[in-house]
């Protein structure tokens, strides 16, 4: 798939390290910023899980000063991105290390949006409004699914209006990120298959983009093999380094391409979603996938059928598109039975006018404009009719 090599394009990537025992790295890479006093930001699920508290030891011991703040919900609300700001600001903080999934990131870049340009998270609603850099930002990613640790994405809750808003800049990408995939080991069976799948569908979408571009397709590509091939291993056996490794490879490689690639269609819809019921992030993804492909397919055909080669491990050169088709959707519905996700949310009680407001606010989220196909409401009402 070469067709985007003469585009003009741009791809904006953070510094990380990748492998074991890279969180223990954090306190040297604080002191080459020269910071006097970070505010670490992570919430309670992380704090419990033991990783917040070994990059706490790791700077006592080098003797960095901190502040720390825990106020984070697993969709994290704008009244926290603002607390958190208030809190960086009177601690007369200078740097922000983040500790956790994109929940906790998502917070810590929406504090330092704020404390650099002095006005409030939802004035900073879509692409390229963050005037001023946040200040230094290092991320240690405990989920592999999110990307928030490398991504130009941070996604807030208005929780006044139950809307998931995105902020979209180069602004937002960290500095630098230390990804440890002994941080994914406390990861219960759920969360693993939510972030997977999250990660799967940043891939998907990111690789079908009308943004996309060779860089992009690259990293896309191999985030889908990536995942694949490990994330059944991690539900199966939990403790296996090597398919915890894989599966965080796969997500790294998904964020770099949906960073500059940007989503579509599924993540517009799981953001309303999400933001009205409080639901995980990952689950409305995997749930919405296989429908949004369905829909998407006509656009582009030959995109999706290198993704239906790779999911199914077949060539797929002479098939018809019905049959690429088929043997995609069915694929991922297999992958999502192996990880045992649910089929729909079918327990919520949701009526016609529901559908409807939810498909308004898919409208209007930024990630519709890089889905391939042009979608009016009343697609996106008849796919959410398939999840309940």
């Amino acid at each position: 798939m070469e067709e985007h090599v003469s585009s003009l394009r741009k791809f904006v990537a953070p510094e990380f390290i990748f492998g074991p025992s890279a969180l223990k790295k954090c306190a040297e890479y604080v002191k080459n910023f020269g910071a006097e006093r970070i505010l670490l930001v992570s919430d309670d699920g992380v704090a419990k899980a033991g990783w917040t508290g070994k990059v706490e030891a790791a700077l006592k011991e080098a003797g960095v000063v901190y502040e720390l703040f825990l106020d984070v919900s697993p969709n994290p609300r704008a009244d926290e991105v603002m607390k958190g700001a208030d809190y960086y600001s009177r601690a007369k903080c200078d740097m922000l290390l983040s500790v956790g999934g994109g929940s906790p990131i998502d917070c810590a870049k929406g504090i330092g949006i704020v404390v650099s340009n002095h006005r409030h998270i939802l004035d900073f609603e879509g692409v390229d409004n963050v005037p001023i850099p946040m200040p230094p930002l290092l991320c240690i990613p405990t989920t592999a699914g999110s990307s928030a640790d490398v991504s130009q994405f941070a996604i807030i809750l208005d929780a006044d209006t139950s809307s998931k808003i995105a902020i979209v800049s180069k602004g937002v990408v960290p500095d630098i990120s230390l990804i440890d995939p002994e941080t994914t080991h406390t990861m219960d069976q759920a969360l693993s298959a939510e972030t997977g799948l999250d990660a799967l569908t940043h891939a998907i979408e990111a690789y079908v983009s009308n943004a996309a571009s060779a860089m992009t397709d690259m990293h896309a590509l191999e985030a889908i093999r990536y995942i694949c091939r490990y994330l059944p291993t991690v539900i199966q056996k939990p403790q296996d380094s090597h398919a915890r490794a894989g599966v965080m490879m796969g997500s790294l490689l998904a964020g770099l391409a949906f960073s500059n690639a940007s989503l579509g269609l599924v993540h517009s819809m799981a953001h309303a979603l999400g933001g009205v019921f409080d639901l995980p992030h990952g689950l409305c993804n995997a749930l919405l996938l296989e429908h949004v492909i369905a829909f998407n397919f006509e656009a582009v055909p030959d995109r999706y059928r290198v993704i239906a080669s790779l999911l199914t491990g077949k060539a797929l050169s002479t098939e018809s598109q019905n049959m690429v088709l088929e043997l995609l959707t069915g694929a991922l519905v297999r992958l999502r039975r192996r990880v045992h996700l649910g089929e729909t949310f079918g327990v919520l009680k949701v009526d016609a006018t529901m559908i409807r407001m939810l498909s308004e606010r898919a409208m209007s989220d930024v990630c519709m404009v890089t889905n391939p196909r042009p979608v009016k409401r009343e697609d996106i009402e008849g796919i959410y009719g398939c999840i309940f």
